[in-house]
């Protein structure tokens, strides 16, 4: 029961990231376009962090760092929420870190 609670948390996060794409496309200039090109989901890449971190996902970004492209999911797993960084290429765990405060995007990036 929790592995098609997770599927379907994975599904509407795909769903909602699909919507933000196809409206960053009316934007020439916008790096959420690169994610067509990335060798790993994003579907992937939020399981791979929901296993990593034990939890579920409520936030997931494609993003270009100093690692390269990669997909920053925020999990939440009991009390804790984790930012765990997700290479785009390998859909390996770049990072993973407790994100111990409430904060806005600008704060949560690493790069």
């Amino acid at each position: 029961m929790n592995r098609t609670k997770n599927l379907a948390a994975s599904a509407a996060i795909a769903a909602a990231a699909v919507a933000t794409i196809a409206f960053a496309a009316q934007d020439n200039g916008n790096d959420a376009l690169g994610v067509m090109n990335a060798k790993v989901s994003l579907v992937d890449a939020i399981n791979v962090a929901q296993q990593h971190a034990s939890g579920r996902a409520a936030r997931a970004e494609y993003e270009h760092s100093k690692q390269g492209w990669v997909y920053d999911v925020e999990v939440v797993s009991g009390r804790k929420v984790f930012d765990v960084r997700v290479d785009a290429a390998k859909g390996t765990v770049i990072s993973s870190v407790e994100d111990k405060m409430d904060r806005d995007d600008d704060q949560d990036k690493e790069d």
